[in-house]
């Protein structure tokens, strides 16, 4: 273990710029998972931690033990750095108002695995919310969905946030970035099914969704942009009987993407 005292230490200026700076984590290819929930997320997905960094303070918890004693053998080959920090020091450091005292850096993947051809896949256009981003990718992963295109005005996945929101869900899918949408849905060979309001669209509980797709969904206030409506199959109406004319990304990918799974399970 190294002990950090300083705010001056180039270690603890690297971190500091993974927590803050969403170009320092595309240089990078790494990102900062806080609190013990995220980090054991990533070693029960195999993820490898390339530092682990705690508080002074917890070192006893029976919860860090347990972590220190399951990279014990990448701690001992090098493999995995334990940074150690006061708490005036590490709570300057944590993206969160109540820091338990562990944070983890981990390595973002410089390639993605081969695309599951059978696999549904979740496309978001737009979407700035590092918050909603996080909740969209875990309700992804509840409804079986493998795969997440999203386009470059999409805020990050590996963002301390959405990281947070999505609560493991990022080490469950295989997430592109900075992705060309209007091409990809070009030549998908799923079913591209686009959420919209228009004249034309057709009620989610009238279609066939037991076959692999493509949903595509839009940022809260523009939607899905028109030239990437233009591309889908079918375009999707969720009924809404009550006095409102929409619903959030969020609820709206949770209830189509959940008609699909009931579909698939009646089948």
């Amino acid at each position: 273990m190294k002990q950090i005292s300083s705010r001056d230490n180039p270690a603890f200026k690297r971190l500091r710029g993974l927590v803050e700076d969403a170009r320092a984590r595309r240089e990078a290819r790494a990102a900062i998972l806080d609190g013990e929930h995220l980090v054991r997320a990533a070693l029960d997905a195999n993820w490898p931690i390339s530092c682990l960094v705690l508080r002074d303070d917890v070192l006893d918890l029976p919860a860090v033990r347990e972590v220190l004693q399951r990279i014990r053998l990448d701690i001992e080959s090098g493999k995995t750095g334990v940074l150690v920090m006061p708490p005036g020091l590490f709570n300057t450091l944590s993206p969160v108002t109540t820091p338990t005292g562990i944070l983890a850096e981990i390595p973002l993947p410089e390639t993605l695995p081969a695309p599951d051809a059978n696999g549904d896949v979740l496309a978001l256009a737009g979407v700035q919310d590092a918050g909603n981003l996080g909740t969209l990718l875990r309700t992804a992963v509840a409804a079986g969905v493998t795969q997440i295109w999203l386009d470059r005005q999409t805020t990050q996945a590996w963002s301390p946030k959405a990281l947070r929101a999505g609560m493991g869900a990022q080490f469950c899918l295989s997430i592109a970035e900075n992705v060309d949408l209007a091409q990809r849905l070009a030549s998908s060979e799923r079913r591209v099914l686009v959420t919209s309001l228009e004249t034309g669209s057709v009620s989610l509980y009238a279609l066939d969704l037991r076959q692999p797709s493509v949903w595509v969904f839009g940022s809260e206030g523009q939607g899905v942009p028109a030239a990437l409506q233009a591309l889908a199959h079918d375009r999707v109406r969720i009924p809404m009987p009550g006095q409102i004319e929409s619903l959030n990304v969020g609820a709206a990918t949770a209830v189509c993407l959940f008609e699909q799974v009931r579909q698939r399970l009646q089948a």
